[in-house]
C-alpha cells in the first residue's frame, strides 16, 4: 500500500515542473526581457573592447605607478557597470511585469505556495541570466584582450580564470538581487527608481570619499566587483576576491528573505 510521503512527492514534483516551465514561458513571451539581456551582452562586451583598445594605445604614456596597477583582465570588463544597467531592468521586469499589469493575482491563484512561485520565478530568470552572464564575461574577457595586443594576458594565466568565471557570477547575482528587491517593491518604477540611483551614485559617491570609502566597500557591486580583479596593487580592501563575492551573496540572500517575508504577508 501506497503511503502518503510516497504520494506526496511526486505530486510535488510535477507541480514544481509546471511552474517552472509556466515561469519560462511569461519570460520569453514579454519582448522587453529578453531585449534587456541582448542589450547587456552588447554593451558589455562592446563597451569593454573600446576601453580596451584606448588603453592599449595610452599605456605607454601611463607613469611607472599606473603601470604596476594596470589589471589587463579588469580592463576588458571595463563595459560591466553599464550592462549590469540592463541586467537590474532585467531583473525588475521579470518580477514587475505581473504586478503592473495585475496578472500576479492571476498567478498567486493558480499556484497558491507562494514560496514555490517565487522559487520558480527566481530560478528560471537566475539560470538564464547565469548563462547570459558566464557568455558575455568570455566574450568580453576574449575580445578585450585582443584589443590589448601585446599588453594582454592568457586566460591560462594565474588569477584570470577566477576573474572571468566571476564576472559571469557577478552578472547573475546583479540580476537576482534586483529581483529581490523588485519584489518587495512591487512597482518596476520605484525599484529602479531605487537600484539605479544606488548602484550609480550613492555606490560611486561612498566608495570614492574617504570618509565613507570603508562602507562603500561593503556595498554589494564594489564587493562583488573584486572578484574580477586579478591584479591587487592599489587595492585596500580588507578581504579578498572570493569573500569579496561572498559579502555580495548575503546581500543577494538578504534580498530574497525581505521577498520572500513580503510576499508572504501581502496581498497580491
Amino acid at each position: 500500500m501506497t503511503t502518503p510521503g510516497t504520494t506526496a512527492v511526486p505530486g510535488m514534483t510535477g507541480m514544481t515542473a509546471q511552474v517552472l516551465r509556466s515561469e519560462w514561458t511569461k519570460i520569453k513571451s514579454v519582448r522587453s526581457t529578453v531585449w534587456t539581456l541582448g542589450v547587456a551582452v552588447v554593451v558589455t562586451v562592446g563597451v569593454g573592447a573600446l576601453i580596451s583598445g584606448l588603453s592599449a594605445r595610452e599605456y605607454k604614456n601611463l607613469s611607472v605607478e599606473s603601470k604596476i596597477k594596470f589589471d589587463p583582465t579588469f580592463t576588458s570588463f571595463a563595459g560591466m557597470g553599464l550592462g549590469q544597467l540592463a541586467l537590474i531592468v532585467f531583473g525588475v521586469l521579470v518580477v514587475s511585469n505581473e504586478y503592473s499589469t495585475g496578472m500576479i493575482r492571476t498567478s498567486l491563484a493558480a499556484v497558491p505556495q507562494r514560496g514555490l512561485f517565487l522559487f520558480s520565478k527566481i530560478t528560471v530568470a537566475t539560470a538564464l541570466a547565469f548563462a547570459v552572464g558566464m557568455a558575455t564575461s568570455f566574450a568580453a574577457f576574449f575580445t578585450g584582450q585582443a584589443m590589448l595586443g601585446e599588453h594582454s594576458v592568457a586566460l591560462g594565466d594565474p588569477g584570470v580564470p577566477r576573474a572571468v568565471v566571476g564576472g559571469g557570477l557577478y552578472m547573475t547575482l546583479i540580476t537576482v538581487f534586483s529581483m529581490g528587491v523588485a519584489t518587495m517593491l512591487r512597482s518596476p518604477l520605484l525599484a529602479l527608481g531605487i537600484l539605479m540611483p544606488f548602484f550609480f551614485l550613492v555606490s560611486a559617491i561612498l566608495g570614492n570619499v574617504p570618509a565613507t570609502k570603508k562602507v562603500g566597500q561593503y556595498l554589494p557591486d564594489q564587493a562583488g566587483q573584486k572578484v574580477m580583479q586579478v591584479v591587487t596593487a592599489g587595492n585596500d580592501a580588507p578581504y579578498g576576491p572570493w569573500a569579496g563575492l561572498g559579502i555580495m551573496v548575503l546581500w543577494v540572500l538578504a534580498a530574497l528573505a525581505g521577498a520572500y517575508a513580503v510576499l508572504l504577508r501581502r496581498d497580491a
